[in-house]
């Protein structure tokens, strides 16, 4: 029987056949170069190969024999999608001549041209390769680069996709390359020539890998087992082994041996250190003079080409491309080739003229001679001893590491006949339909496929190979996607092999079939045309340019040799009459493959799946895990016959036909079997039939019923199982794998029409095995299915022996359901079986219900022995472990409930929402339980996948923001650059307008900054002319005027850069737009334009040039830190002409601020600053250091260096350095040094402070800024490092700073700088006394950085103001502000926000006689000088403001605030008192400056009004007293006021109150060129002080900003208390470090919550990406802008009136409470009441209360399980439930509720879970209970009676009765015999029996009844 059925399906259908052609062979006819191409070969041969290196008439005969039809080769791949999964496409890469071109494409999509390269040479070979790029040490994951290679003669080209080009060039001619999974592997070409000679000496390597394209080519070595198994390690220097083969996973390269004609597998791997170190020890020991030369000299040469000599230059490369061509001599399988060439290839080689002129050097580093001696003779000096060379390579030559090794694994046996080119020709890895690997390779010489088994060792570390078989073979290609491969037959077959296991011939529809008298034709192996058609490999080694890629058929034109041959020699054969056959099989992808026809022609076919079903795919899977393997080989290779016969199946029949052919493996006679026989008496036999009869349709229409022959013998023995078939034994582990797949079908909802087909063939092989147990199961899960299927087959008791039970096997079913039920009980429960692989989700269930309801932590950990059981068949041990641990269950730190554990394990198993859909309701409820407790609850930082699950959309995009590079971000502003007219470019358009309308809603204030912040546009100068005044002087008043107001303008840029600070991200492509600054003005009436260049009145020299300067940094600090730019980008914005220079001096500096400048090129810096502009020296060293802060980066130390005479040896040349550039190199060590206390640059800055002026002209002016300068990097490098400044105490920096403040005679120099300051300076007499004046400043400031906040009393005593009046005259009034600031600072903890703290630092001399800040007349007083006093007293109040700033700077506190705002408005008041005079104006102006910029610090980035005011005030102020040094103050307030455009803040962390102090010293210009006190540029230090601290709600479903109630939580302080405050967002937070935890409070958004207990580094990232924070409206709520009292939201109403009546709920209403639109169309569909609706009312009220609870109660995936439930109930009240499966889910559903886990989660939050709404369930339990009650007493009793007893019962209750039996768990017959029920016994009794039974009492009390034989029924 099997015999016939197995030659009845001989052929196997290829589908859909098509002509290919390679796309990039049409691509390259249109490409430009094409042109190129035809030029060169009308070129003479000679120039054509003379590039090559080659002779002149060796290349010409190449040219004639090749060159006739252009080379051509391609590769194909699987297509990989740009996120690195595969899609359905393939990928090729096409060479041809000097092209390469690499499409996509499919059969479905049109392949489209991706990249393509054209180089310079022509192309040898190109392929993919994927480098791997190694991270620093922190990053464990390496990013792997995707690239393509091209090879040239002399080098190689590497693109990788992300666009980066790499060429390295070659120190050897290429053979191959090879992708590997580290890299790329090279062959060097050998020639035969390289026999070793009369002085035996270490030959060269011949393999080389090149790791990254910018790494060195290192050689290969390999290690192999030593005789005695003592392994060595060596270079592959073999010239006979050739790789044929190399693979990347696993890593293995397959190569031949030459000589030996042998195939060796070799593992590749990494070199392990201790292996580097004994090759090179190896290669270091000295034998001979010329072995040190070779292994030295390899390397020089490497080492010298890849320093970039020309390759030319070395005779090795003439030498091998000479011999190139002349190598195929030694092959002896030419036979065909015309004679010609070996004999010129001979004589080229012994004339040679390239021999004799090698150049000296050449060979000085590649010791490599040929045959004659002469060329060595010529290069060493004509010494016969060669040992000279040595000391020439000495010196040079380290030798080169290896990276890469090859382990020996398996050798091919030695076989008597082995031919000699026997090499194979391609190799590769297969896998059979059981999963064992085969290696392949095709010996085409012999016609054979030898394939090697291969597999792991237990312990992963080898492979192990097994024995080769032999399949006869002309070619061959591997089938990945089913496990099989192609095999091309001599006679011309396409055969089909799965592993070595012959599955069929493969039928190609629209090719003729060869029939046996054409293969008689064929020729045979032994026709020289054979040898044509299949030349071996060899020749095409030797052809080395010819080389193709990986598993590639050999090189077409070869194939298509008739083409190289006049046709008369083909005429002799009989070509013609052969037809086309198949002579090549090539380019397997997946499963498509290229056939090669005879005419040259190809064709691509697809190898048919083995499956298209999901039902027979599962169950071929099962089956195939359970059986042997080689019997699950040969039932695959069944079922793919019957499956892809000829004109197969369709999709619908695929599942009968794979019942008919299991069972006809089984030994089932299918054609007697009534259910497979016939599809049309299968539907005459169905219900579906029976109820189209009774159809009044049918009667009406008089349709005849039809009858159906049922075969009368049903139980006739002709139907017994013939036991010699192939699956006989096995039927019962057949069955029981079934069952399980069955089990795994019903936990997936959508599989339903699945589960019906396979209950049928279940219960048919259950009645064979007569196990009662399954068939009663069945019947109660599908009553109607299983009443109709009658047939049995008899199988004989002795058959039954042969059966093989296995050990898993159960007598009761398992089910899943069953199993969850008894767990929601609590009842125990034994292990659930499992198959590996096949039955994921039911092991996905019972663990995650062992987890939730049993609160088993470990159930999901590691091992899940206990509650599952997994089954295998016996082979496969070693599997098993690895599938367990895979689940390893990574604890996260936040987990803290099991609902937690269970949701975050799901998703570690890659669990999604759309998985969990797919539940049965039933089943589905607990996981979505602890979906509903982790949704109100979530941790802020959990996965994305986790948030995806549990439905929170805000969460998953706040983490996928999360991991996403830093680019631009949703709130970024795209205006484009064009879209506002140029001159309107007030530098401020790019601001955010969107967040900041939310912050400052009610006014327009921002516009108001924008205005008094521009400096674009011309002044107003408004001069009323007096009737006196003449018209010219009148033009002189103007421009007078005009001068004062450009004071302020040009003050205005450094506001502008805080105001807009890190707000615009740059497009690469255009240059940065600077607004430019505007010093014209306009003069009212007429608008006539007042210059101040017309030559009137006299205006300061370069006056601008500051103020430009200035205007680049706000310019370029608009730049974000996130943007993506590069080092091109920063050198192409560099202006064309020279005025702008200052500005783009201003930019580089605000490029290092924001930390861009790390990216620009050392070179272009170094550019930069030969220029020898001072602008841009200061901007650049800055800004590098800005940008390198703290991190003592050496070579910008050397950078700064230059430009510090100090740190330079005292020998050097003296570098002229202008002032302002060595100032400005001071601060860049301070800050590149900061808080590293190094002690050089300490000591070298301490003795700076004090520098005197040298004898010439230098160090004379501006000193002052200097020593500040000296003091502030002093203060920066030792910052807080106070008391402990290890191994500084000789150097007495606290004492020497003393001196330096308060004076004192100069100490000695010391150090080697004395000598320059012997002779004292000509111009300045300073004698031997410290010049106080000067080092002051610096001084304070360094002693209030060193102690900063140590609360040091002792220093701060050094720093209290002088209290008596002697004292006082010593200090310059200034002084004293600095000093009471520095105190203040040190005595950190000291400060208190309120203006009796602030009086406290005035000792009280002054307090007592100054006067008061409001008096009006003066005091009199001889012995007082009242005019020291007042000064006094004004500066040091102003230093103890200036220090309030500090301490709360950032905070917003209001204490602070209202304190500073009161000192300021008396400032003011002072100001216009008649006692200003004595103070003077101007330092009363100076403390008010310090004051604003005092409150502006507190109050950063509020843009607070009544500051914004007082600046106002201010910048309406420009006559009088008010200099440029005001006005940039004022306007550096107001910047800070509104920093970032609202989103920065101040940080008081130790580096940022540094920043301030550089940036904020309080001692102003007078003009706009002034640094005599302070650089200018230090202004900017600022942006180190500032922190992003906005955070802006963005609402996840509109994606815009929206308001949230936030509560802030502080940590407790020794201030205050834990407190909590709350702050309506988008808000600026306090600082990160004072708060213990932020959370979004509903009642309108979803609660999150971010703890900073664990760490700030989340907040930090999303504050730093625009503080964006996604947050979610809930479900009927508004958000605060569209309601902000909450009146309008829905549940309000449904709150006021919440009666039992939800019938007020309005289904159009529900548009408010959702936006999703599958409620919305359900409320439309389901919940609107239509005309006559009847009965249906009712329903609709259902719907409309279900969906109010659902939507209300947010959790609207639960609405479809209560329209199940609903549906399910009503069905069974009309009786017409066919299968239990709803039932089964309610029941899961009520136990789920009644379990003791969700009782005990309900008490502890009773307002929370998903409590269906209360009245539903009990409802809905109480109507199933009634039905099933009537039912019982309507006559169901009787049914239920006889099936108890076993008896049949009638058709119509079958239904009723499972149902019945599933709801109450009734035991089933057997078990109930078996427990000894009979006679008569009390109710009591039967309640103990039950027990074990494990029965619920309310069914047992309806069974008693039955049971004890009183028929009066117990329910009512």
């Amino acid at each position: 029987m099997s015999n016939n059925y197995e030659e009845r399906v001989t052929m196997i259908a290829a589908g859909d056949l098509q002509e290919f052609v390679p796309f990039g062979r049409d691509h390259c006819k249109h490409h430009p170069n094409a042109l190129n191409l035809q030029l060169r070969q009308l070129q003479p041969a000679s120039e054509l190969w003379s590039s090559d290196g080659a002779a002149g008439l060796v290349g010409s005969l190449q040219e004639v024999t090749i060159h006739e039809k252009q080379k051509e080769s391609w590769l194909l791949r699987r297509g990989v999608s740009d996120v690195g999964e595969e899609v359905e496409y393939d990928e090729e890469l096409y060479v041809a001549g000097n092209m390469v071109i690499w499409s996509k494409g499919s059969k479905s999509q049109a392949s489209a041209v991706y990249k393509a390269f054209t180089v310079d040479s022509p192309v040898l070979q190109a392929l993919w390769c994927d480098f791997t790029v190694p991270q620093e040490k922190s990053e464990k994951v390496n990013i792997v680069e995707k690239c393509i290679c091209i090879l040239q003669s002399s080098c190689i080209n590497v693109h990788s996709i992300e666009g980066k080009d790499y060429i390295a060039s070659l120190p050897f001619q290429v053979a191959n390359v090879w992708p590997t999974k580290y890299g790329l592997l090279f062959e060097r070409s050998s020639t035969s020539h390289e026999v070793p000679l009369s002085p035996p000496r270490e030959p060269l390597p011949t393999m080389f890998s090149m790791l990254h394209p910018l790494d060195e080519i290192t050689p290969l070595v390999c290690k192999s087992g030593g005789v005695f198994g003592s392994a060595r390690v060596q270079y592959v220097a073999d010239y006979t082994l050739r790789i044929v083969f190399l693979n990347e996973e696993p890593s293995i390269v397959m190569t031949y041996d030459t000589v030996q004609s042998l195939h060796a597998v070799w593992a590749l791997r990494r070199v392990k250190p201790e292996e580097q170190s004994t090759v090179l020890k190896f290669s270091e020991q000295v034998g001979t003079p010329q072995h040190v030369a070779t292994s030295s000299s390899l390397t020089a040469h490497l080492r010298s080409l890849s320093k970039g000599d020309s390759p030319m230059a070395s005779p090795f490369q003439n030498y091998s491309s000479l011999h190139s061509q002349s190598r195929s001599v030694s092959s002896p399988s030419v036979h065909s080739r015309s004679p010609s060439i070996s004999n010129m290839a001979a004589l080229s080689r012994s004339h040679s003229p390239a021999l004799g002129v090698q150049s000296f050097s050449g060979v000085q580093r590649f010791n490599f001679s040929s045959n004659t001696q002469s060329p060595r003779r010529h290069s060493v000096s004509h010494s016969p001893n060669s040992a000279s060379s040595d000391s020439f390579l000495a010196p040079e030559t380290e030798p080169i590491v290896p990276e890469l090794c090859i382990d020996h694994l398996w050798t091919e046996t030695i076989m008597t006949m082995r031919e000699k080119n026997s090499q194979a020709s391609k190799v590769f890895i297969t896998t059979d339909l059981c999963g064992q690997k085969f290696l392949c390779f095709l010996v085409e010489s012999q016609l054979q496929l030898r394939c090697v088994k291969f597999q792991e060792s237990n312990d992963k570390s080898q492979l192990i190979f097994g024995s080769v078989t032999n399949i006869q073979a002309k070619d061959a290609a591997p089938v990945e996607s089913i496990d099989t491969l192609l095999v091309l037959e001599g006679n011309g077959n396409l055969v089909l092999y799965s592993g070595v296991v012959r599955v069929g011939k493969v039928f190609i529809p629209g090719l003729p079939a060869p029939s046996l008298t054409m293969s008689n034709q064929m020729p045979r192996p032994s026709t020289p045309l054979d040898s044509l058609n299949t030349p071996s490999k060899p020749l095409n080694k030797h052809l080395g340019p010819l080389e193709e890629g990986v598993l590639l058929s050999p090189v077409p034109e070869l194939r298509d040799s008739s083409k190289l041959h006049d046709s008369s020699y083909i005429d002799d054969c009989t070509f013609q009459q052969l037809g086309t056959f198949i002579h090549a099989v090539r380019d397997p992808v997946h499963n498509r493959v290229t056939l090669e026809l005879s005419n040259s022609s190809m064709v691509r076919i697809t190898i048919p799946e083995i499956a298209t079903s999901e039902l027979v795919k599962r169950c071929l899977q099962g089956i195939k895990s359970i059986l042997p393997k080689e019997i699950a080989v040969q039932m695959l290779v069944k079922w793919y016959n019957a499956y892809n016969a000829p004109g197969g199946p369709s999709y619908h029949s695929e599942w009968s036909l794979f019942v008919t052919c299991l069972m006809n493996m089984m030994g089932y006679n299918t054609d007697r079997l009534a259910w497979t026989r016939n599809d049309w008496e299968y539907l005459l036999n169905s219900d579906y039939h029976r109820n189209l009869e009774s159809h009044p349709l049918a009667r009406a229409l008089r349709l005849d019923p039809l009858e159906t022959s049922f075969p009368k013998d049903d139980f006739s023995p002709s139907l017994s199982l013939d036991s010699s078939t192939l699956l006989f034994t096995h039927i019962p582990a057949i069955f029981f794998v079934l069952h399980l797949i069955y089990e795994e079908l019903k936990l997936n909802s959508l599989m339903g029409e699945g589960i019906r087909s396979l209950v049928v063939l279940l219960v048919q092989l259950a009645r064979d095995l007569k196990l009662e147990a399954y068939i009663d199961y069945y019947y109660r899960e599908y009553p109607a299915l299983v009443k109709t299927s009658r047939q049995t087959c008899i199988i004989d008791q002795a058959q039954t022996g042969f059966m093989h039970h296995p050990s898993f096997f159960s007598a009761e079913p398992p089910s899943i359901f069953q199993w969850l039920s008894s767990c929601l009980k609590g009842e125990g429960a034994l292990p659930y079986p499992y198959l590996p692989g096949i039955c994921e989700r039911s092991k996905l269930v019972v663990l995650s219900v062992a987890l939730y309801i049993l609160g088993d932590e470990s159930a999901v950990s590691n091992e899940a022995s206990h509650y599952l059981f997994r089954i295998t068949s016996g082979q496969r041990k070693q599997q098993t472990e690895q599938d367990d641990n895979r689940y390893s269950f990574r604890h996260s730190k936040s987990v803290s409930n099991l609902a937690e554990k269970l949701v975050i394990w799901m998703t570690s198993v890659g669990f999604t929402l759309r998985d969990l859909e797919s539940l049965p309701f039933g089943v589905a409820l607990p996981i979505r339980d602890a979906v509903y407790h982790c949704r109100e609850q979530p941790a802020s930082d959990w996965p994305e996948a986790v948030c995806l699950l549990i439905g929170r959309q805000d969460l998953s995009k706040q983490a996928c923001e999360g991991n996403l590079a830093k680019g631009k971000s949703v709130l970024s502003s795209d205006v484009p650059s064009g879209a506002e007219a140029e001159e309107d470019d007030d530098g401020m358009n790019d601001m955010n307008q969107e967040v900041m309308s939310l912050i400052w809603s009610e006014d327009l204030r921002v516009q108001e900054v924008r205005r008094l912040l521009q400096s674009a546009h011309p002044v107003r100068v408004s001069v009323v002319q007096m009737p006196e005044v003449s018209d010219h002087e009148y033009i002189e008043e103007k421009e007078n005027r005009l001068l004062q107001l450009c004071q302020r303008t040009m003050a205005l840029p450094l506001g502008r850069g805080m105001f807009t600070l890190f707000s615009y991200h740059p497009v690469p492509t255009e240059p940065l737009p600077i607004p430019k600054l505007n010093l014209t003005g306009r003069a009212p009436p007429r608008n006539t334009t007042v210059d101040l260049n017309s030559g009137n009145i006299d205006v300061p020299p370069n006056m601008a040039c500051w103020a430009s300067f200035h205007n680049g940094v706000a310019a370029g600090l608009k730049i974000a830190p996130a943007s993506q730019i590069d080092s091109a980008w920063i050198v192409y914005n560099k202006p064309k002409n020279a005025e702008l220079a200052n500005e783009y001096a201003g930019f580089l500096m605000a490029l290092g601020l924001n930390g861009h400048l790390t990216k620009l090129a050392t070179l272009n810096i170094h550019d930069y600053l030969t220029k020898g502009h001072e602008m841009t020296s200061i901007g650049l060293l800055l800004g590098v250091s800005a940008a390198k802060l703290g991190t003592m980066d050496m070579a910008i130390t050397r950078l700064l260096s230059i430009h510090i005479p100090a740190l330079l040896p005292p020998t050097s040349t003296e570098l002229d350095v202008p002032h302002n550039v060595q100032v400005a190199a001071v601060i860049g060590i301070g800050l590149v040094y900061q808080g590293t206390a190094h002690r050089h640059t300490a000591e070298v800055l301490l003795a700076e402070i004090g520098r005197p002026p040298g004898p010439e002209m230098e160090y004379c002016t501006d000193r002052e800024s200097y020593s500040l300068a000296a003091g502030l990097a002093l203060g920066m490098v030792c910052l807080g490092h106070g008391s402990n400044l290890i191994g500084m105490s000789d150097l007495n920096v606290p004492e020497q700073l003393y001196q330096y403040m308060v004076g004192g005679h100069k100490r000695f120099q010391a150090g080697m700088h004395r000598e320059k300051h012997k002779s004292p300076s000509y111009q300045i007499k300073e004698g031997d006394t410290i010049n106080v004046d000067v080092t002051c400043p610096g001084a304070t400031l360094a002693l209030a950085m060193i102690y900063l906040k140590t609360n040091n009393r002792s220093i701060a005593d050094w720093l209290r103001a002088p209290d008596t009046m002697y004292l006082l005259d010593f200090v310059k009034p200034e002084f004293l502000l600095l000093r009471t600031l520095a105190r203040c600072l040190i005595l950190w903890d000291d400060i208190l926000p309120n203006s009796k703290w602030v009086d406290s630092n005035v000792p009280q001399i002054i307090r007592e006689n100054s006067i008061s800040l409001h008096a009006t007349e003066l005091p009199s007083s001889e012995d007082l000088n009242l005019e020291t006093l007042a000064q006094a007293h004004v500066y040091i109040i102003a230093g103890a403001c200036l220090s309030l700033g500090f301490r709360f700077a950032g905070s917003e506190n209001l204490a602070a605030f209202n304190c500073l705002f009161k000192f300021a408005k008396d400032f003011m008041k002072c100001l216009s008192a008649p006692t200003a005079s004595i103070t003077g104006h101007y330092n009363l102006e100076t403390c008010l400056s310090v004051v604003l910029l005092s409150l502006a610090m507190v109050m950063a980035g509020s843009g607070n009004l009544k500051v914004l005011q007082l600046c106002r005030f201010m910048h309406k102020k420009t006559g009088g007293e008010m200099n440029y040094g005001f006005h940039l103050a004022h306007h550096m307030a107001l910047g800070l006021l509104f920093l970032g455009g609202g989103r920065y803040s101040l940080s008081t962390s130790d580096s940022s109150i540094a920043a301030l102090l550089c940036a904020l010293y309080p001692h102003f210009p007078v003009h706009s060129s002034d640094n005599r006190y302070h650089l200018q540029a230090l202004r900017h230090l600022y942006v180190l002080a500032a922190e992003p601290r906005l955070l802006v709600p963005v609402d996840v479903d509109t994606n815009t900003p929206c308001y949230t109630l936030l509560e802030v939580t502080y940590k407790g302080t020794q201030w205050y208390e834990e407190t909590t405050e709350e702050l309506m967002a988008p808000t600026l937070l306090p600082e990160l470090h004072l708060l213990k935890q932020i959370r979004v409070k509903g009642p309108r958004y979803w609660e999150l919550l971010i703890d900073l207990s664990k760490g700030t580094h989340q907040l930090k990232s999303i504050l730093s990406k625009d503080g964006i924070l996604y947050v979610k409206l809930r479900a009927g709520q508004l958000s605060y802008k569209e309601d902000p009292m909450g009146w309008r939201s829905l549940l309000a109403q449904a709150v006021t009136h919440r009666n039992s009546e939800t019938r007020t709920f309005k289904p159009e209403t529900i548009s408010a409470f959702t936006s999703d639109p599958a409620l919305l169309s359900f409320a439309d569909y389901f919940c609107k009441p239509a005309v006559n609706m009847g009965q249906k009312q009712e329903i609709l009220d259902l719907f409309s209360s279900i969906l109010y609870e659902c939507v209300t109660r947010e959790n609207p995936e639960m609405l479809p399980a209560y329209i199940a439930i609903d549906q399910a109930v009503r069905i069974l009240e009309r009786k017409e439930m066919s299968e239990t499966f709803e039932l089964w889910q309610i029941k899961l559903v009520l136990e789920f509720f009644s379990s003791r886990s969700h009782q005990e989660r309900v008490r502890r939050n009773p307002n929370r879970g998903l409590f269906m709404n209360s009245e539903f369930l009990p409802v809905m339990k109480c109507t199933i209970d009634n039905t099933l009650d009537q039912w019982l007493q309507a006559g169901g009793d009787v049914s239920l009676h006889s099936y108890l007893s076993g008896q049949p019962t009638e058709e119509s209750q079958l239904s009723m009765l499972a149902c019945f039996l599933v709801y109450h768990s009734v035991p089933t017959p057997g078990q109930l015999s078996a427990g000894g029920l009979e006679g008569n016994m009390s109710f009591s009794e039967l309640l103990l029996k039950f027990r074990q039974l494990k029965m619920p009492v309310r069914a047992l009390l309806r069974l008693a009844p039955l049971l004890l034989g009183n028929p009066q029924s117990m329910v009512l």
